[in-house]
């Protein structure tokens, strides 16, 4: 699903990471905050500066550096305004002028006539350029919403599914209370980033690391653990199945087979769990976790257990073991 409202003024307002503020205030053309931004892409107008607009992407955002402002100053020396006239007559969402540099009275005029607004940011084209792709690519992510626990365990993003009563949320909480932190209850957010990262988080922050717990009610994890309990997003990098155990089925008892479950095009590590009394769910969670992050360092231990066995019955140790002796 694609952020199909989000405007100028969403940018303006939108609360992002340090890493990737983007320094913005506007200037000019507040009447055309509420234009659409459909792209996480970004143009330099050099060209249509210089008249040429063919193939000009006047959907996407504008951005100005040192490079179009002196050649916006030589035509505004030269009382040249066709190029920047027809630049506005297009529906443009924004232009961005990096380096905190102020344009011209005239050409500040003209956007104002057209109601397009103009941005500053202190930040240089490079950088800006760089931050407000990852911005945007987030912002333009597919997404969908999945009915789980999502949890960091040992550094490892895990989503917990299963059916409702079967014990996510008691299996969650006794993780936060093992030192694990909790990134959303219930409803977990995914975004598909770059075509093969999943990025989750609570659909809904403002009680996102509120827990339901059956008997308890609605516990708030921050105000009972700490701020040290929870995080914001994560990646997904491990889902967990829980479901009943069921005495007909055939469980994985070696773990040789590698199981994945897709979302949004992006296959995820799954583990199926059988619950039953006596198992203790978080610490098999746990061990699945680490196991994980060994599998990612390059060790297998199902495989590595399973070429040994092999090698064994191959040594002249197996062979005598197995070996009848004819005197009897």
């Amino acid at each position: 699903m694609v952020e199909s409202n989000f405007t100028v003024l969403d940018l303006l307002d939108l609360h992002v990471q340090e890493l990737d503020e983007l320094e913005l205030q506007c200037i000019s053309g507040r009447k055309g905050l509420s234009r659409k931004i459909t792209m996480p892409d970004l143009n330099r107008p050099g060209l249509a500066l210089s008249g040429f607009f063919d193939s000009f992407a006047y959907e996407r955002i504008q951005l100005f550096g040192r490079g179009e402002v002196a050649y916006i100053d030589m035509l505004m020396r030269d009382k040249n305004y066709t190029n920047i006239r027809q630049l506005f007559t297009y529906q443009i969402p924004c232009c961005i002028f990096s380096r905190n540099v102020i344009p011209s009275n005239e050409f500040i005029k003209i956007a104002e006539e057209s109601n397009c607004p103009i941005l500053l940011t202190a930040l240089e084209s490079t950088e800006f350029s760089a931050r407000i792709i990852r911005v945007l690519s987030n912002v333009f992510a597919p997404k969908k919403t999945v009915h789980g626990v999502f949890l960091e365990v040992f550094g490892l993003g895990i989503i917990l599914l299963g059916a409702s009563g079967i014990g996510k949320s008691e299996t969650a909480l006794e993780l936060i209370e093992r030192g694990h932190r909790l990134v959303a209850d219930d409803i977990v957010e995914l975004r598909c980033l770059n075509g093969n990262s999943l990025l989750g988080r609570g659909a809904n922050p403002a009680v996102a690391h509120h827990m339901e717990v059956r008997g308890l009610g609605i516990i708030n994890i921050v105000q009972l653990y700490g701020v040290g309990a929870v995080r914001d997003q994560k990646e997904v990098q491990l889902v967990v199945r829980l479901e009943e155990w069921d005495d007909t089925k055939l469980y994985d008892r070696i773990g040789t087979d590698e199981q994945t479950i897709e979302f949004l095009g992006v296959k995820v590590p799954m583990v199926e769990i059988p619950v039953r009394t006596g198992r203790n769910i978080p610490i098999i969670v746990e061990t699945a976790a680490m196991n994980e992050r060994l599998k990612k360092m390059g060790y297998f231990s199902a495989k590595e257990f399973n070429q040994n066995i092999l090698k064994w019955i191959e040594s002249n140790d197996a062979q005598s073991y197995y070996r009848i002796d004819d005197s009897y």
